[in-house]
């Protein structure tokens, strides 16, 4: 009689509810992947994740551990006072662009200048998901929003903002990278950053945060698998993938830990 072996299930740290999330969106990729790192660190009963505005407003409901709404790009904000406060629990932002690199950038910005013992996991979809597709702060050059239906005029409107090497500049951070969704392969990297990510919080060395290359089937008008596709052939080369900060002590950190 053949024994019948487990290989893949629902994260305990995951809730079974149906998603609001559009077909094909990766934010579930994302939250799946947030809530195995919690799992096998053993760490959701003393977990708080804090949730944005955006596409990602109803996180709460999706991770089983305790969280906390905050206003339009404050969570980091939120995450500051709740860290302070409960210095032993492990607390996490999950952004996206809109919330992270727009109305909410002086908040990341100074919360890893200060080196706030936090852990942020970013998503880039390179648009406005939530409200009707329009142009973000990372909406690539030439790419057409709703708001940019000829396509982001630079001259008009800047260049994108590359918020990982951004932050990788700020000295309380101590360790960012970005990450991709679009394959297998670039989701077990994303798995592997997420991790270090928060054990370097457990470790209290400062500010830590993952930006990860997401898609928007819906916005972009696409179907998923090109979606896909165009994550890994116009957004990677415009957001090069790598480690951009990683502090000697998250190396030896990782390195012990293997």
């Amino acid at each position: 009689m053949v024994e019948e072996k487990v290989v893949y299930q629902r994260p305990d740290a995951l809730c079974d509810v149906p998603t609001h999330y559009c077909p094909g969106c990766t934010h579930g990729v994302a939250h799946r992947l947030v809530a195995e790192v919690i799992d096998e660190l053993g760490v959701r009963g003393r977990t708080i994740g804090v949730s944005p505005v955006g596409c990602a407003v109803f996180a709460y409901q999706y991770f089983d551990m305790d969280g906390a709404e905050a206003a339009h790009g404050r969570a980091p904000a939120m995450a500051t006072g709740i860290k302070r406060v409960m210095p032993d629990h492990v607390v996490f932002t999950y952004q996206g662009d809109g919330d992270l690199a727009a109305i909410g950038i002086a908040e990341i910005i100074h919360a890893a200048t200060r080196g706030e013992n936090i852990t942020t996991i970013f998503i880039n979809n390179a648009i406005y998901g939530m409200t009707g597709g329009q142009m973000a702060p990372t909406t690539l050059p030439g790419q057409r929003t709703t708001s940019s239906p000829s396509g982001r005029d630079v001259e008009l409107t800047g260049y994108p903002i590359r918020m990982a090497e951004l932050l990788a500049g700020m000295p309380g951070a101590a360790y960012v990278a970005r990450q991709s969704l679009h394959s297998v392969k670039e989701i077990n990297r994303a798995k592997r950053a997420i991790a270090t990510a928060f054990k370097a919080q457990l470790a209290g060395l400062g500010f830590s945060m993952v930006e990860l290359l997401s898609s928007c089937p819906t916005n972009w008008k696409l179907t998923p698998p090109e979606a896909l596709a165009w994550v890994e052939q116009v957004m990677v080369p415009y957001y090069p993938l790598g480690e951009y900060k990683v502090t000697d002590e998250v190396r030896a950190l990782t390195r012990k830990q293997g």
